[in-house]
């Protein structure tokens, strides 16, 4: 197996898991402060060097009727750009409910609003992370969901 990158990706923060090198789980890595498209994505290309990732899972918000939104054509832009800076596969994962069941985690571990506020991101995208590594079937790649 190889080493994933779960990415949970907003419009002040970004989220960062990691997978173990078997697949088997993940684990949080950071947040990210977003800057500028052209940090965001230089920091995000460095964390795959440095951890040498083999591929990045992205969580895409799907709505309940199978429709993108605004957030999710914002977010497959994002990772259309980033495939130019990063030589490794992209894959998508739904997001649904993560954000919200990442703050009923924080909350059961006692953390309140103020301390939740960067963590969450973080448990989410741990949760994008292991629930692609947990399913059956991929979602297209951005290359081939040409929408924008």
């Amino acid at each position: 197996m190889s080493i994933l990158l779960g990415l949970d990706i907003g419009d002040t923060r970004i989220g960062v898991a990691i997978s173990d090198a078997l697949g088997v789980a993940a684990h949080p890595l950071c947040t990210l402060t977003r800057k500028n498209r052209q940090v965001d994505l230089i920091v995000i290309s460095d964390l795959v060097s440095i951890h040498k990732v083999e591929r990045v899972i992205i969580g895409l918000p799907i709505s309940l009727d199978g429709s993108l939104g605004m957030q999710a054509e914002k977010i497959q832009k994002f990772a259309r750009r980033l495939e130019h800076v990063i030589d490794i596969p992209i894959e998508f994962q739904d997001e649904q409910f993560t954000t919200a069941e990442a703050e009923e985690i924080l909350r059961e571990l006692g953390k309140d609003a103020r301390e939740q506020k960067g963590l969450v991101d973080e448990v989410a995208a741990v949760l994008i992370l292991r629930d692609y590594l947990n399913r059956d079937q991929k979602i297209a790649s951005p290359a081939s969901m040409k929408n924008n």
